[in-house]
C-alpha cells in the first residue's frame, strides 16, 4: 500500500513522499455506525457541514413557496389560522392538520395582509394587486371582490362588531367596503403618500390612519371626513410605521421611521407626549388588553414595555437582533416578539425577563398572532414556513 502527495513545507520541487506497509505501527478498526450520518447533517453551501437547526414548534405549515408576511387567527376556532405572503397565494388552514385546506385563489401579487371579522364569519385576503378578496370560513366560498383603484393595498382591518372592511392604498386613500352587501361605502382622501397603517376605535365610531406623509388622521366613518389632522411639530418627522389604539378609545399610540412614538388624544387629535428610548425604526406596537401598558419593538434591537399613564420605560427587553413583530398573549402579562434573527421569545412584562426562546425560523419574523384559546403562537417568516408554538403555560 502507498499513499502519494505533497507535503506542505517540502512541496516546492514536487518531490513525492511514500508510506509504505512496513511504516505502518498499527492499525484501528472503525465500525461504520459510529460514523457521522450525512442525513442527519445540512450541507452550509460552501462545502462544508452543519448541524439542523434546533425547532420548538408543535406544527409547520409549508404550503407558501416564498416569503410570508401576514398572519391571522380566527377569533371563534383556536385552530383556524390564514396566511399571505409574496408568492400571490393566502391559505386558510388548521393548526396540526393538512387535511381541508383552502387556497385564498384570485391573487395575482404578493398577498401582504389577511385578517377575520369579529365573529370569525369571514376572512379577507388583501394583496398589491389592489384587490380584496373576502371568503366565507364555514363554506370556504368567496363571498365577493372588492377594488379600489387598482394600487396595492398595504393593510385591512375590520369593524369590531359589523362585516365593514377598511383598507390601507398606495393611492394615498382609505376605502371602507360592506363585505355583506359586496358595496363600496366610502373613500377617503387626505394623505399624501401610502396609507401604511390604521384601524377602527375599539367602540366602532371612528377610524384612526397613519401615513408614509408622516401624518396621523382621526376619521368620521360615515362622512368620510377627517375630524383631526396631526402632524409637524411635536409630532414624527418622518413615515408611520404602525399604531395601536387603547381600549376605552381615547388615545392612539403611533411609531414612525424616525425612532419616535407618540402619544395623540382622539378627542382633540393633540399629542400629549411621546415615549423616548428607542434609537431605531419602530416596527411594532400592541397595546396590553389587561393593563394600561404599552410594547413596541424596533430595529434597535429592543422590546420595551411602557406604562402609558406615566409614560415612563416599565422594561428594556433586549435581542440580539431588530424586533419585526409582537402580539400580547391574551390577558396574560406576557408579550411575544419576532426577531430579525428568526427567533421567537416571550417575555413577562411585569420583570422584564425572557422567559421562553423558541427556535425554528431561519429567517426573519414578519407577523404574529395568537390563537383563540390562547394556547399557541402563530409565526410567518421570510423563510417561507409558518410554525406553531405552544404558550399554554403562560395564559
Amino acid at each position: 500500500m502507498s499513499i502519494s502527495g505533497e507535503v506542505p513545507g517540502e512541496g516546492s520541487d514536487g518531490e513525492e513522499v511514500f508510506i509504505n506497509e512496513e511504516d505502518i505501527i498499527n492499525e484501528i478498526p472503525i465500525d461504520e455506525e459510529d460514523l457521522p450520518d450525512r442525513d442527519d447533517e445540512d450541507d452550509n453551501g460552501d462545502g462544508g457541514m452543519v448541524e439542523l437547526e434546533e425547532d420548538d414548534s408543535t406544527y409547520v405549515f409549508r404550503a407558501h413557496t416564498d416569503e410570508i408576511y401576514s398572519i391571522a387567527c380566527s377569533p371563534t376556532d383556536a385552530s383556524l389560522v390564514a396566511s399571505g405572503g409574496k408568492d400571490d397565494r393566502g391559505f386558510l388552514w388548521k393548526i396540526g392538520s393538512a387535511e381541508g385546506v383552502l387556497e385564498l385563489a384570485g391573487h395575482t401579487d404578493t398577498v401582504c395582509t389577511v385578517a377575520f371579522s369579529s365573529d370569525g364569519i369571514f376572512l379577507a385576503s388583501g394583496s398589491f394587486d389592489g384587490r380584496i378578496n373576502v371568503w366565507n370560513t364555514a363554506t370556504q366560498t368567496l363571498q365577493g371582490t372588492f377594488e379600489g383603484s387598482g394600487s396595492g393595498f398595504e393593510w385591512l382591518k375590520w369593524h369590531p362588531r359589523g362585516h365593514l372592511i377598511i383598507a390601507g392604498s398606495e393611492d394615498c386613500n382609505l376605502w371602507m367596503w360592506n363585505a355583506n352587501h359586496n358595496a363600496i361605502l366610502n373613500t377617503f382622501s387626505g394623505h399624501s403618500s401610502t396609507v401604511t397603517c390604521g384601524d377602527f376605535t375599539p367602540d366602532g365610531k371612528l377610524i384612526c390612519t397613519g401615513s408614509d406623509d408622516a401624518s396621523l388622521r382621526i376619521w368620521d366613518p360615515r362622512t368620510a371626513q377627517s375630524k383631526h389632522v396631526v402632524r409637524g411639530h411635536g409630532y414624527h418627522t418622518d413615515g408611520l410605521t404602525c399604531l395601536s389604539i387603547t381600549w376605552d378609545s381615547q388615545t392612539i399610540v403611533s411609531g414612525s421611521k424616525d425612532n419616535s412614538v407618540c402619544i395623540v388624544t382622539i378627542n382633540s387629535g393633540q399629542v400629549v407626549g411621546s415615549l423616548d428610548g428607542h434609537t431605531g425604526s419602530i416596527e411594532c406596537v400592541g397595546i396590553s388588553p389587561s393593563y394600561n401598558w404599552v410594547a413596541t419593538g424596533a430595529m434597535d434591537q429592543k422590546l420595551i414595555i411602557w406604562d402609558l399613564a406615566r409614560r415612563s420605560i416599565r422594561c428594556t427587553c433586549n435581542h440580539d437582533e431588530g424586533v419585526a413583530s409582537l402580539a400580547w398573549l391574551g390577558l396574560s402579562r406576557f408579550v411575544a416578539s419576532g426577531c430579525i434573527d428568526g427567533m421567537v421569545r416571550i417575555w413577562d412584562s411585569l420583570s422584564g425577563e425572557c422567559v421562553r426562546m423558541f427556535a425554528g425560523h431561519r429567517d426573519v419574523v414578519q407577523s404574529l398572532a395568537v390563537s383563540a384559546d390562547g394556547n399557541s403562537v402563530v409565526s410567518v417568516s421570510t423563510d417561507g414556513s409558518a410554525r406553531v408554538f405552544d404558550v399554554s403555560m403562560f395564559k
